[in-house]
């Protein structure tokens, strides 16, 4: 029984994993951290964690980890893992999370395909059909493009708007803006990979671009958990 933990930005994801499929999911904000343990309904055997969210947060899955007395497994970016080769510059750099996620993707997809993970931050980045991570995009969330608008400039308010192909009012221009922009560096980035690539999306912001994608996309939820599961059943030995 594996816990699998995504340490990001903003809130801890968390999945146990029985090895064939997720006995719970979910997340929590870092305040509720201490609440995790109540949230299993069994004790994992190892727990497998990603983190970007800072030192402080390590150490608390570290102290969470010893509490449980579980052997903890960090995933780290390297040249290959799990079917994946890292066409990074240098492979230490790239994030644990978008490492994770692209395990996943090779995992769930054979060929070609866009990764985009929605969150605080937007990625997208990009698996050919050889499983090489060819490169990506890092772009402010959906909602950090519309808190830069309302905090750096004069006359644009906190957008409540809707989606509008072409929107008339400025609410909706602001919604619609922050999601065109997001599409349209997701197309660039399709537009590099081989004719039927597929846009795999996952994040809290993924519910928002999915409906405005062309086809082919998938819409996946927690595919960092997946990713850490699939590292932890292939890399980690019992």
């Amino acid at each position: 029984m594996i816990l699998c933990l995504d340490a990001g930005n903003t809130r801890l994801k968390c999945g146990l994993f029985d090895g064939n499929g997720w006995r719970m999911q979910g997340a929590l904000n870092y305040q509720a951290f201490d609440d995790l343990v109540a949230e299993l309904p069994t004790k994992p055997t190892r727990i497998v964690a990603c983190n970007v969210a800072g030192e402080a947060i390590r150490r608390r899955i570290e102290e969470l980890a010893d509490s449980l007395d579980l052997p903890l497994y960090w995933l780290a970016s390297s040249a290959a893992a799990c079917g994946v080769s890292n066409g990074y510059d240098n492979p230490e750099q790239l994030g644990a999370d978008r490492w994770a996620a692209l395990i996943a993707a090779r995992a769930l997809l054979a060929g070609p395909c866009v990764v985009v993970m929605a969150g605080t931050a937007t990625t997208i980045d990009a698996i050919d059909g050889d499983g090489r991570f060819c490169g990506g995009l890092i772009l402010p969330g959906l909602s950090l493009m519309r808190a830069a608008l309302a905090g750096s400039t004069a006359d644009l308010p906190h957008a409540a708007g809707h989606y509008q192909p072409l929107p008339t009012n400025t609410d909706d221009a602001i919604i619609s803006g922050a999601i065109h922009a997001t599409l349209g560096a997701i197309e660039r980035v399709r537009a590099t990979l081989a004719d039927g690539a597929i846009c795999l999306l996952s994040g809290g912001a993924a519910a928002e671009l999915a409906p405005h994608l062309r086809p082919p996309s998938r819409l996946v939820d927690n595919l960092v958990l997946e990713g850490l599961a699939r590292y932890s059943e292939a890399a980690i030995s019992d």
